[in-house]
């Protein structure tokens, strides 16, 4: 196993366990299947493991599992807070000693700020006392680390890494998402204030891997050098320093073997022009494939209305080429889960962005269409909860 180092100079696993795909059965987690990958991996070299407070059962099943086997003090955990639940420090307290008990355990190392996607949360959340409330975490080694995840455009992100002195942070990176959501240059320029990024969705949820386009498949197989399409992911992104660990849902001991496999294996700037060559023509497949052939440049951004317009085109192309669920559930948290809303129909049609896309998109007809198929009874009683908490 390789690793690399936080801030303060702990040795990360550059492959953390995501603790979000745990096999279940009869609507439970499969105690047994989870230790015994969790155990792998552990052994393997893991040492990080992310789970979070809205996971079904996760939290609970690895404070058992780290606890049975004696492993606390040598693992870290990362889990988040969902202040979107919260009205109050008090309920924020609350929820936080929930999670404890349910780790079995009396300090969490890194704690995040879940789905924290705008300036405006963040300042509600400063508004009910959260910093005090974190300092007071961090005096007493309740929380080791602070930081947040994140799903949304570059520029929030930015502003965010400098909203608050963090310790690290988390975002969604691939191959594919590139240059959409934080992207390269929101990985850079957090590296560059100091921070340790870890990254989740390395392979888009099985978008890189088993829902690759037949085309994609074959510009792999007839490439000189041989990685499965999960490999060829990993290597992607364990080939940037800036990178300092990439979670992986496993949930099988195959996965856990081939993955530590590659992460023991694995060196900087190890990959070629050739093989970024060959990566870009397996984008170029999957992007043939979209509905709509947005980038994710973002020079179409800042929306006069805060529409989210590359990230409701990722969504919209995830809608069809992955399926309508797992694009709607990323779609309301890009635009609303969020304290203003950054949904499609905020469209005025003004035709700012047109002039700016260099890919002369017809973004306000590409907006309407999204809006019309995206923004169904689901989302708009999601969206009415959250406008309905702001109210409070």
């Amino acid at each position: 196993m390789n690793y690399r180092s936080d801030k303060y100079g702990n040795q990360i696993s550059i492959l953390g366990f995501g603790c979000m795909r745990f096999i279940q059965t009869k609507g439970k987690i499969d105690l047994e299947k989870a230790e015994q990958e969790i155990m792998a991996a552990f052994h393997g070299g893991v040492n990080y493991y992310d789970t979070a407070y809205i996971y079904p059962g996760s939290e609970a099943a690895i404070g058992e599992i780290f606890a049975r086997n004696h492993i606390r003090d040598q693992v870290y955990i990362a889990t988040k807070l969902p202040y979107y639940l919260a009205k109050t420090l008090e309920s924020i307290e609350k929820l936080f000693n929930e999670e404890l008990r349910r780790l079995q355990t009396d300090y969490v190392d890194y704690y995040l700020m879940h789905m924290l996607n705008d300036i405006e949360t963040w300042e509600r959340l400063k508004d009910l006392g959260i910093v005090e409330w974190i300092k007071e975490k961090q005096r007493t080694g309740a929380i080791r680390q602070i930081g947040f995840s994140y799903h949304g455009n570059t520029e929030m992100f930015c502003n965010l890494v400098d909203a608050y002195d963090w310790d690290f942070c988390q975002i969604q990176y691939n191959y594919l998402d590139e240059d959409s959501q934080a992207g390269r240059k929101g990985l850079k320029y957090a590296h560059d204030k100091g921070l340790p990024v870890i990254i989740m969705e390395p392979l888009r949820g099985g978008r890189l891997v088993s829902q690759l386009p037949e085309s994609a498949r074959q510009v792999m197989a007839e490439y000189s050098v041989k990685h499965t399409p999960a490999q060829w992911a990993f290597r992607w992104l364990w080939d940037q320093p800036e990178v300092t660990c990439v979670l992986s849902g496993m949930n099988s001991l195959e996965m856990v073997e081939d993955n530590l496999r590659t992460a023991s294996d694995v060196q900087i700037d190890e990959l070629t022009a050739e093989d970024q060559a060959m990566l870009a023509r397996v984008v170029e497949e999957i992007n043939a494939s979209m509905k709509v052939g947005c980038t994710g440049c973002g020079y179409c951004m800042p929306c006069p209305k805060g529409v989210d317009i590359p990230g409701t085109f990722m969504c919209y192309n995830r809608r069809y080429a992955e399926g309508k669920m797992g694009a709607l559930v990323e779609y309301m948290k890009l635009t609303a889960m969020r304290k203003t809303s950054a949904a499609a129909s905020n469209c005025i049609r003004c035709g700012k962005c047109e002039r700016h896309c260099p890919q002369n998109l017809e973004i306000r007809k590409h907006l309407q269409d999204a809006a019309r198929e995206m923004e169904g009874p689901v989302y708009k009683i999601a969206r009415k909860l959250v406008e309905w908490r702001k109210a409070f």
